[in-house]
């Protein structure tokens, strides 16, 4: 499960490429100046989820999930804290809301758009870079923890997470979301050779 140096430098920068095109994405619909940055990549087994994420993994999050098959098949992930998703709501619709957990359909479509976005950018950017072709479902919104969605989408100890942490900043306000994504061992053994030869 270990990769080089230069495995993961070739991973950030796929990723980072993927985040970008979404912002500029999101700063076309939003109409304002949208950074999205990828500080951080770490790559851990799922039996360590609750070492690495011990602050947010049984925090009921605004998750939008997107599986995609392939030669990489898994799950990628886009999760925001509660407050983080009412703020980015409320700058989509132009409402305020009491309640960060109070969404309405309308709502929801918002999240569930800027998740599409976000995560169609990274594995986008990944399936071109690599010349791989994936297939994706269409995009879910759920609000439940990290952990409990991990194992709806079978993740067990042969299971390999990225988690890309992201920050996205919208007109001086700091909303911050994690990018995940879900591999198996031997999916992300083949995702790492096709890496060391770009």
């Amino acid at each position: 499960m270990n990769l080089t140096p230069y495995q993961i430098d070739a991973l950030t920068e796929l990723i980072n490429i993927g985040v970008g095109k979404a912002a500029g994405m999101l700063n076309q619909i939003l109409e304002a100046h949208v950074n999205l940055q990828v500080p951080a990549i770490k790559i851990f087994p799922y039996t360590e989820i609750r070492n690495v994420l011990h602050e947010i993994v049984s925090t009921s999050l605004s998750v939008v999930k997107l599986a995609f098959k392939g030669p990489f098949s898994g799950t990628a992930l886009l999760a925001f804290p509660p407050d983080s998703a009412s703020n980015l709501v409320n700058l989509l619709t132009g409402e305020l809301s009491e309640h960060a957990e109070d969404f309405d359909s309308i709502r929801v479509g918002a999240l569930t758009e800027v998740g599409n976005i976000v995560l169609n950018g990274v594995m986008g950017s990944l399936s071109n870079i690599l010349q791989e072709h994936l297939s994706y479902s269409i995009p879910d919104y759920v609000e439940d923890s990290i952990e409990r969605l991990l194992l709806e989408n079978n993740a067990d100890a042969d299971s390999t997470i990225i988690l890309a942490q992201t920050e996205l900043v919208i007109e001086q306000l700091e909303i911050h979301g994690n990018v995940l994504l879900l591999f198996r061992v031997g999916l992300f053994n083949a995702l790492a050779k096709t890496l060391e030869s770009l």
